[in-house]
């Protein structure tokens, strides 16, 4: 039984691998023109080209979901980012460590701090 349970849990993670393969296939080539196959074959200029296409597409994306632009796509963002993660080689790291290296940029300013005026 045991045998079995452990079976339908790979078939299930083997499952949502390649539907993550798949989404970042489709946004690749839709947003890109980039075929991942090719890329992984590919010397490290060519693959250096097409993860700047990536980042490029990505930063599209942020830019049409900062202005709330009708054409943007969660899905299609989450996709170019986990294709650009892929391409980097660093997916396997991003996933061991989560969101614990994190930080949100901003800077607190305690009162009584900040400089008097005039100074």
């Amino acid at each position: 039984m045991s045998s079995l349970s452990a079976d339908a849990g790979v078939f299930r993670t083997d499952k949502v691998r390649q539907a993550a393969e798949a989404r970042q296939r489709a946004a690749l080539q839709l947003a890109c023109g980039l075929d991942l196959d090719a890329l992984s074959a590919a010397d490290a200029p060519a693959r250096r080209a097409a993860l700047g296409r990536v980042e490029r597409a990505l930063e599209r994306e942020r830019l049409k979901a900062a202005l709330s632009h009708w054409s943007y796509d969660l899905n299609r963002h989450i996709a170019l980012a986990e294709a650009r993660n892929a391409l980097r080689g660093d997916a396997a790291e991003i996933g061991r460590r989560g969101n614990a290296g994190k930080q949100n940029g901003a800077r607190r300013r305690r009162p009584g701090i900040l400089p008097a005026a005039g100074t």
